[in-house]
């Protein structure tokens, strides 16, 4: 996809991350930033550096940024949606109108959002009434500030129509990104945000001292309950098995960069919601969508034992200390007929 026009709205430590990635893989086009606040789009444009996100790290020259939104979206063929899963339908209602009737939409976020239980996706069709063909999801084991530093990556461009996904992917692709297509939208995004559950999940044990099989049981288990989500809602499983289930999913458990993880350590701590929330400097997705994703769950009649236990010690009905009996409290089954 060759385009001159690209525009990431969020500047947070992903969509800065990703807009470099844009502009490293298309050097003679201009991406631009869309910042919340005043002072961050100032620092892009003319620093080249997003220190609150991303430290000293020097952004490539034809990134600019703007907090205007309208501005922002003038012109754009390729439009990023990279802002927190809650705020997206009131955002996009306020930039409709400015959104160009033929860009591309690509969501990067992973959350589903509360009250309805749609997906990003879906939240993007409701509000601009967007085009399948038109509607992608980018996921996969993006963890944002080792891909700044440029080491390798892959992911999943995913799109019902293979040749827009192709082309997203094309404009994406540099020396240390690698991005897969996949048709299958709703295993991309149902992998994206119930890994962050899992990560929650395990990081809470590790809060609490517990070990490695620890650890590997609920992962394990976790992509397996996330399989049965998909599935039951028409993702494919062997979606699960790749870049977007299983590597989104290893890395958002193991890592320290992590916020999902990180957020579940603190718990795991014993610290309480607004102990947790005033340590973390950005949003926990997991924490924002574990309840919409029980009730999707739920009326889609798929058992999610792992999700449900960092539910209750979410919304404070269980202390974390026995989170680990309510996974094994469970009746005994067969892991061959039941995956």
């Amino acid at each position: 996809m060759r385009v001159k026009n690209l525009t990431v709205m969020g500047s947070g430590s992903w969509g800065t991350t990703f807009a470099k990635v844009l502009a490293d893989a298309n050097p003679e086009a201009t991406v631009t930033l869309w910042a919340r606040r005043d002072e961050v789009a100032e620092e892009i444009a003319t620093k080249h550096t997003n220190s609150g996100y991303l430290g000293d790290l020097t952004l490539p020259f034809n990134i600019t940024a703007t907090s205007d939104a309208v501005a922002a979206l003038n012109g754009a063929e390729m439009v990023v949606l990279a802002v927190p899963a809650q705020t997206l339908r009131e955002q996009l209602t306020q930039w409709a109108d400015a959104i160009p009737a033929d860009a591309v939409i690509v969501s990067l976020m992973k959350g589903l959002e509360r009250g309805t239980g749609l997906r990003m996706t879906q939240v993007v069709q409701e509000v601009l009434g967007t085009s399948d063909d038109k509607l992608v999801v980018l996921s996969g084991p993006n963890l944002a500030r080792e891909i700044a530093r440029e080491e390798p990556t892959a992911s999943v461009v995913a799109c019902s129509v293979t040749e827009t996904a192709d082309a997203v992917a094309q404009a994406c692709t540099a020396a240390y990104f690698r991005p897969y297509t996949n048709r299958d939208v709703i295993g991309a995004e149902i992998g994206g945000i119930v890994k962050n559950i899992i990560a929650l999940a395990v990081g809470m044990c590790d809060g609490m001292g517990m070990g490695d099989n620890t650890k590997a049981t609920v992962i394990t288990r976790g992509l397996a309950e996330t399989t049965r989500l998909a599935v039951a809602i028409g993702g494919k499983a062997e979606t699960m098995s790749g870049l977007a289930g299983m590597g989104d999913l290893v890395a958002t458990c193991a890592s320290s960069l992590s916020r999902n993880y990180t957020a579940g350590r603190l718990f795991g701590q014993g610290l309480s919601m607004d102990q947790v929330t005033s340590k973390m400097t950005q949003v926990a997705e997991g924490v924002k969508s574990c309840s919409a994703v029980l009730e999707l769950a739920h009326e889609n009649g798929v058992d999610m034992p792992i999700a449900a236990a960092a539910s209750k010690v979410l919304d404070g009905s269980v202390p974390v200390i026995k989170m680990p009996k309510l996974l094994l409290d469970r009746d005994l089954k067969s892991e061959e007929r039941n995956q």
